[in-house]
């Protein structure tokens, strides 16, 4: 039974931020306890971010719900997904530790090779430091770590004041976006 005390299911924090600034988080994340199976779980009522292990295992009775997201873990692939976006209000993804770089690849695929328009959520070990670059490769909306100051983590995505690469939110690299004249020498 869903009980919001348990381990499986958690909000990670009452805030997140959202479209650069700072929002009442209204969605649970369910994690599996360990005596949990994806095919048993039960899913709660309300607003949910289920792990596609959950959804793979219980598509038939997700299909239908309007207020269901998904999270991939940092070592799925995110073509797993490209059949089914439409299903998502929202899609996460879990950075299991601020090391594991792994997610930004999955939402730059998502936003570009499979067109993904809707909310992509970052969470898990969220850092301010990451938030800029997370943004980079599309996502817009971030469950800072419960322990950090969240309106310190906003200030995360306006540490540079410039893009040299070119990446999701920028296409253009800066060389071929600064027109500059020619050296002299004499």
């Amino acid at each position: 039974m869903f009980n919001t005390d348990t381990e499986y299911a958690t909000n990670l924090t009452t805030n997140i931020i959202k479209n650069r600034s700072v929002v009442a988080d209204d969605w649970t994340v369910l994690r599996l306890a360990a005596d949990d199976t994806p095919e048993t779980v039960e899913i709660p009522a309300g607003k949910v971010i289920v792990p596609f292990t959950v959804w793979e295992a219980q598509r038939a009775t997700l299909e239908g719900r309007a207020q269901l997201g998904v999270w991939l873990a940092s070592n799925a692939r995110p073509e797993a997904l490209k059949d089914d976006l439409d299903h998502f209000a929202l899609i996460a993804v879990d950075f299991p530790i601020f090391t594991d770089g792994r997610g930004y690849s999955i939402a730059f695929n998502l936003r570009t090779r499979y067109g993904y328009e809707g909310e992509l959520r970052a969470i898990g070990d969220v850092l301010r430091d990451q938030l800029f670059y997370m943004s980079r490769v599309g996502f817009d909306a971030y469950a800072v770590r419960a322990d950090k100051n969240i309106n310190d983590a906003l200030k995360g995505l306006t540490d540079f004041s410039e893009k040299y690469q070119a990446s999701w939110d920028e296409k253009t690299p800066l060389f071929r976006r600064v027109k500059r004249q020619p050296v002299v020498q004499g």
